[in-house]
């Protein structure tokens, strides 16, 4: 046990082999059962791609972009995924965070586009945050290749959404409740769409966007192309992908709930107060950019200040802030000028945030599923992370 985790009195957890009985009885996660620790001994098994990107019939201009991007081989989603949407096979791809599943659905997507400047392709994403950093990866693959692309999301003037809407652009990437509004609006004409893209799909029903996902895809022409993106699934996914798909291939590259690079902790507080053993954790050698997940916009609001008081360079996300607020403090934290980041659960989906070292849950999630997505933003890209929860 390294000093560190003896310092801020760890104690192991064990494995949970009942999680639905789990809970029922409790309204909260303990991480403690949950945890699968990984170790520096343990064994991960290096994937070989059947493909290469220049293997694949897309656009040397696409080709160009993605080298640029420092892409070298496919990831698993990805070398089985672009295969079968370049075929226009409607697909269900489950992968764990952090697989590169945006970059999957999108290269053979905008390779239509670019084969055919009528298409146009809609993107539903459940969070602002997941809808900017899909319209930043499309703005990345499709540099010099004149594809015009369109954020709608909420928190921002509509009005210049509006505008956008009207030069016609063959992407459109957004929230279903503003996507929903502009087509009540009737500025929003989605049955030009033949192709459409859910992401995050198990987010979106807890979110409960199940109603507007459906009144927005009752609006895209006939017949689409469909897909489906997630990193969980559960029986209420799985039926509404059966009422959208028409004979969907479907790819799981999941081996783990959780990716092996992630180091797994439980916290004991032994009485200690929680901002106490925080801090501790928070001044370690080992620790350098952290990402702390709290249950509510006050609880985070409060941590804010008291991290701000003892001279931490903090920022936090939640849905009280302004939109232009929540990209400022995701920005800083992206680019350094803050080393922590303060969230709800708006920030555990989907959001690709490079060299994450430490995930901290200084609340417990709700589910399982929660727990999985908030330590999903460390250890990505084959890098090692490290996830600590704090129990009492």
């Amino acid at each position: 046990m390294s000093n560190f985790r003896r310092r801020v009195g760890f104690r192991p957890g064990r494995p949970n082999h009942d999680r639905k009985a789990m809970f029922r009885r409790v309204q909260t996660v303990n991480p403690a059962l949950l945890v699968n620790k990984t170790t520096s001994e343990e064994v991960v098994v290096e994937f070989k791609p059947k493909h290469a990107f220049a293997d694949f019939d897309i656009d040397p201009k696409i080709k160009a972009n993605i080298a640029r991007k420092n892409f070298s081989n496919p990831t698993p989603i990805q070398d089985q995924a672009i295969p079968a949407i370049l075929e226009g096979r409607d697909v269900v791809g489950i992968a764990n965070t952090g697989t590169g599943k945006t970059a999957a659905f999108l290269i053979p997507l905008i390779d239509k586009i670019v084969k055919d400047r009528s298409q146009k392709v809609l993107i539903i994403a459940p969070t602002r945050e997941l809808a900017v950093q899909i319209e930043e990866e499309v703005r990345y693959l499709t540099a010099g290749l004149n594809i015009g692309s369109l954020i709608c999301i909420g928190g921002v003037d509509m009005f210049r959404q509006i505008t956008g809407l009207k030069r016609n652009p063959n992407l459109v990437i957004g929230t279903p409740g503003r996507l929903k509004d502009l087509c009540n609006r009737n500025v929003l004409n989605l049955s030009s769409f033949r192709f459409i893209v859910l992401d995050e799909v198990d987010r979106m029903l807890d979110m409960g966007f199940v109603v507007d996902v459906k009144f927005i895809v009752s609006k895209l022409a006939t017949p689409r192309h469909s897909l489906f993106f997630s990193a969980t699934t559960s029986p209420e996914v799985e039926k509404i992908m059966h009422m959208f798909l028409n004979n969907p291939v479907k790819i799981s590259v999941k081996t783990r709930e959780t990716a092996p690079t992630i180091y797994q902790d439980v916290i004991k507080l032994n009485g200690r107060p929680k901002i106490d053993v925080l801090k501790e954790i928070l001044v370690s050698n080992e620790v350098s950019k952290v990402l702390i997940f709290g249950r509510t916009k006050w609880g985070i609001e409060k941590l804010d200040k008291e991290l701000t008081g003892y001279g931490f360079r903090v920022a936090s996300l939640h849905g009280n802030k302004r939109q232009s607020q929540r990209q400022r403090a995701l920005m800083g934290f992206k680019t350094g000028q803050i080393d922590i980041l303060l969230a709800t659960d708006i920030a555990s989906r989907g959001l690709d945030i490079s060299n994450v070292s430490h995930v901290i849950n200084f609340d417990l999630p709700a589910t399982y599923e929660d727990y999985v997505h908030r330590i999903g933003r460390t250890g990505r890209a084959g890098k090692r992370g490290i996830a600590l929860s704090l129990v009492e």
